[in-house]
């Protein structure tokens, strides 16, 4: 659905270095390669201080390959500083990943400080570019669309205008052999019946539940209870208790059965409507369904939510006119028209589909004309930091 040239990152301390490889090829850095949509920097605040074994590297070790293999990369590379826990070597033994004209990978330890990286760096990708530049758009079908359901800074609105009228799109998705990953544990919590009455069979439906009781299992050993009261955005919006979010966040799975149900950034090799288990947290949520192959976004809010997602486009759905209205420039459809228009939600779920079409083609989403994406890549720190 995009084609971005990435610079990722093994750990916090080459944030800096792949930052500035990737700012080189700003302000017409890319003028001749017209069919690259940007060089992105993706970084993040951990890869060192963890144990090299457990629940929190492997989570890492899962989303950086799902990054470097994610189809909306032409080219991937990866920058380390050298001394860390989650050492490269690692990532590619685990995954028997080789260098290639592709992917390319460097340490600032190995190659000489941070200047001579950054200037290897920008030299590695200028490589990739021709090759990346080849790539033209062409008609295909819906079903190679991966639909990452997504809610923040809902309302009392959420249930029953964008969230019913995206679970319509996921809907038309899937008829047309698509994906709709559904995620979020936290806020499917209380409506998770919901959802294991729809599986395909048992085994999927005790899958989900045993990802509900690692969650209070893990909330308990924290401190913290899943049972507890939403935000105070979320309170300010309408909603009293974390069961009336659960019930409009577990909607946006729409009606088909349930396939099959994920750990957080595993590959998603099933067809139609599934379950990938992450954090309520969106950007991590998100980070965890574009690791597991999602290509797309859509975004119910009710309270105004900023957020973009590179390499994968996202489109916000407003839940209501009046926020719809004050937000424009942000939000990509009013939801609200449900309500405010008395526009069926059929209706409105085929205008999302038809837009997720569109934008998946190449039109800009809201969020990618403000130059939202690069800011939100977050992986889920499980584990201790020691």
């Amino acid at each position: 659905t995009r084609n971005f040239i990435g610079v990722l990152t093994t750990v916090n301390c080459s944030a800096t270095v792949a930052k500035r490889v990737a700012a080189a090829f700003e302000n017409g850095g890319l003028d001749d390669h017209p069919n690259v949509d940007g060089v992105v920097a993706l970084v993040h605040g951990t890869g060192c201080g963890m144990a090299t074994k457990g629940e929190g590297f492997d989570v890492l070790q899962r989303i950086l390959w799902g990054y470097l293999r994610h189809p909306n990369f032409a080219g991937v590379l990866l920058i380390g500083l050298g001394c860390e826990a989650a050492q490269i070597r690692f990532l590619l033994e685990a995954y028997g990943i080789k260098a290639t004209d592709t992917f390319q990978y460097m340490t600032i330890q190995s190659t000489g400080g941070t200047r001579a990286t950054i200037e290897e760096g920008v030299k590695r990708v200028k490589a990739m570019l021709p090759k990346a530049n080849q790539a033209k758009r062409e008609t295909v079908s819906a079903e190679h669309l991966s639909l990452c359901l997504q809610c923040g800074g809902s309302d009392g609105y959420s249930g029953i205008t964008a969230t019913p009228a995206l679970a319509a799109a996921a809907d038309l998705l899937v008829r047309h052999g698509g994906t709709a990953i559904l995620s979020e544990t936290p806020e499917i919590y209380g409506a998770e019946h919901l959802l294991t009455r729809r599986a395909v069979d048992r085994r999927i439906g005790e899958k989900l539940i045993d990802r509900i009781k690692w969650w209070e299992d893990y909330t308990s050993r924290n401190g913290g209870e899943m049972n507890n009261n939403p935000s105070p955005g979320n309170k300010d919006g309408g909603l009293t208790t974390i069961l009336e979010k659960s019930l409009g966040a577990s909607a946006k799975g729409g009606t088909t059965n349930l396939v099959d149900v994920y750990k957080y950034a595993e590959p998603i090799t099933a067809k139609g409507f599934v379950f990938m288990d992450s954090p309520g947290y969106d950007p991590v949520s998100a980070t965890g369904q574009v690791a597991s192959g999602g290509n797309i976004i859509c975004f119910t809010t009710g309270r105004g939510s900023a957020f973009g997602f590179k390499p994968v486009p996202s489109i916000k759905l407003a839940t209501n006119t009046a926020m719809y209205q004050k937000l424009s420039e942000d939000m990509d459809i009013d939801c609200g028209e449900v309500l405010s228009k008395g526009v069926p939600v059929p209706e409105m779920g085929q205008r999302i589909f038809d837009l997720i079409l569109r934008v998946a083609s190449g039109e800009q989403s809201k969020s990618e004309e403000l130059g939202y994406g690069d800011n939100e890549f977050t992986p889920w720190q499980i584990g201790a930091t020691m």
